[in-house]
Parts: C-alpha cells; structure tokens; sequence
C-alpha cells in the first residue's frame, strides 16, 4: 500500500541511516582542529563550518529527492552525458581511493593507534603494517560482505558515539581553559568563518551527499513512499534531523578544541589532537577504547566506500573490468594513498575539492 508520507519513527530511522553515512570517526578530526585554530574566534568558526559541513551535503541529498533522479549520474546528465561521466567518476575517485578510503585509515592509525603503540616501532614502518592489515580486512568484507557490517554499525557506532559523549562531557566539565582565553591561529584572527568553510569542505560529505542522496530515496521507496513530490519532502525532512544532531556534535567538538588551548599547542592535524584530548582526559584506557572504535568505524566506512565505488563504476562501464577487478584496484591505490600519512593526504586533498 502506497503512503503519502512517513511515520516520525520511520523518519527518525531515515535519518539515522543518513548520519550514519556522513558520520564517521574521520569527520572528528576537522571539528577538533578547527576548534585549535580558532581558539576565541569560534563563533564565526562554528557557523562556517556547518554551513559546508552540514548545510551543502544535506542540500546535495535534497536535490536527488527534488530531480527524481536515480543517481548522480542521472543527474549530472542534465547538463551532459559526457559530463555525467566525467563528474561521477571524479567525485567517487574523490571520496574513494585517492582521498577518503586512504583518510580512514590514516586517521585510525594517527587516532588511535599511534598513540598506543607509543615509540616501540618506527611510525612508518607501523602505519604499513596496519594499512596492509586494515586493507586487507577491507578487501575481503568488500568482495564478500556478509553480517560483519551490520554488526560494525548496530555495535561500534553506537559504542563510538558513546564513548564520544563521555569525551566531550569530560572535556567541557573540565576545560583545559576559557574560550575567551584561547588565542586564535594567525590565519584565524580575521575572517575565521570562511576559513572554517574550507575546513568544513574538506569533511568531503558536501560533494558525498549526491552520491548518498539515491540510498536515501530507495530507503525511502522500500518503507511505501512512492510519489516523487512525497519522497522529495521525506529526504529534506529527514535530513534536517540527521543534520540538527552533525550539527551539534560539531559544535561541542570545535568547543572541545578550542578549550584544549590551555593543555596543547596547535596540533599538525585533528587526528593527533584527538588522541591527546583523549589520553589527558581518560588516560591508557581511554586511548585503547578510542583506538578499537574508530579503526572498526573507519574500517565500515572504508567497505561501504570500496563496494559502492566499485559498484558505480561496473555500472559505467559494464564491458571493462568486473566488480572484483575494481575492488581490488580501489583497494591497492588506497593502501599506497594511505601511507603518505594523514596530514599530507589532507594537505593534498585541499586543491583538488
């Protein structure tokens, strides 16, 4: 039976289902760097942030549900099929092997991992011995995906998101100092908001929100909603929700940073300041917890992007290579991207979004 609209628990579970898409243990590295760097400025900051880390990617999921289009390439065909390829396949290389697949798990390493291993090896030689061993994990789940992701995501993330809270709880009740004490970056001290908006960018969930605009509608079509106009209305509105919560975990997350001022110096990246927020504020433990979560959290995300990529791309091109082809190119080009290390796959990732 064809509904009208849905139920607000189908709708919340929608919007649960988009959080858990945009939300990952990556995008914490941003927030808790920006919120260094901004120091007092973190108003401005904030508003900027949320804008392009927020604001554009929800907007991105709407204008799938408002075209009634099947995809991102059936969207960027509007303007013309040879662009339809050339923006697809750029867009998933993006989000895919050359930056995001890589980001995960040189955040897992520089989070949660490093830290506990301490100097007991060589950094370099660490970070290519759990890339292989994370990669490895990836290629396998990818080309037969079975219940280890359901598992991941109905057990880590709500562990992760827990373990979060209790982070943030204990940073605020105990701020390494005040916000209006916190001395802002150079690069902060004017214009802080767009300089957050470039920060906020480099999250990728801006240009990731038409690539998962189409799981939404189908989630959407399978729970009864047909109607185009109703279906355009149910991902806005689910998306606000799912939105509204990025939102405020960003927030406290830039508050969190800006207040670790008083503990740190200007980390080189989020990934190393999330790590020592959490070994200050909950010691061995704490850092063994953050370690466990965010490598399985990064290491879902990493399936999810390594199917659907490779997914997309037999789709583009049925005739060329099949889909264990491109999973395991995906995967070898993501091993090699990851051991440049997190800050210079960020700093690389700049010019090209």
């Amino acid at each position: 039976m064809n509904k009208k609209h849905l139920s607000l628990h189908q709708r919340l579970l929608v919007a649960a289902t988009l959080f858990g898409m945009f939300f990952g243990a990556g995008n914490l590295i941003f927030p808790v760097h920006l919120g260094q760097l901004a120091g007092r400025n973190l108003l401005p900051a904030m508003a900027g942030f949320i804008i392009a880390a927020v604001g554009i990617p929800i907007l991105g999921v709407a204008a799938i549900g408002n075209t009634h289009s099947d995809g991102l390439q059936a969207l960027a065909s509007k303007v013309s099929r040879r662009y339809s390829y050339f923006f697809t396949c750029l867009l998933y290389l993006t989000i895919g092997p050359c930056f995001a697949i890589p980001r995960c798990a040189t955040t897992s390493f520089t989070t949660g991992i490093q830290p506990v291993l301490g100097s007991q090896i060589s950094e370099r030689t660490a970070l290519l011995v759990f890339s292989a061993i994370f990669f490895a994990l990836v290629l396998f789940f990818s080309l037969k995906p079975g219940n280890i992701t359901l598992w991941i995501g109905k057990v880590i993330n709500p562990l992760f998101l827990f373990f979060l809270a209790i982070l943030i709880l204990s940073a605020l009740l105990h701020p390494g100092t005040a916000v209006s004490a916190a001395q802002p970056d150079p690069s902060y001290e004017t214009g802080a908001m767009f300089h957050a908006l470039s920060e906020g960018y480099g999250t990728m969930d801006a240009i990731a929100g038409l690539a998962f605009g189409i799981v939404v509608v189908n989630v959407i079509r399978q729970m009864g909603v047909d109607d185009d106009t109703a279906i355009a209305k149910e991902v806005l509105h689910s998306g606000i929700l799912a939105g509204v919560l990025m939102a405020l975990i960003y927030m406290l997350t830039i508050l969190m940073g800006a207040q670790s001022l008083g503990l740190f110096a200007v980390s080189e990246n989020g990934g190393i300041a999330l790590s020592q927020i959490s070994s200050h504020y909950l010691g061995r433990a704490g850092l063994v917890m953050l370690a466990v979560t965010i490598t399985f959290a990064c290491l879902k995300t990493s399936i999810g992007l390594v199917t659907s990529c490779s997914e997309t791309f037999v789709q583009m091109f049925p005739d060329k290579l099949s889909y264990k082809a491109w999973a395991i190119i995906f995967t070898l080009f993501s091993f090699i991207g990851s051991n440049m290390g997190l800050s210079t796959i960020i700093r690389y990732s700049v010019p090209v979004l």
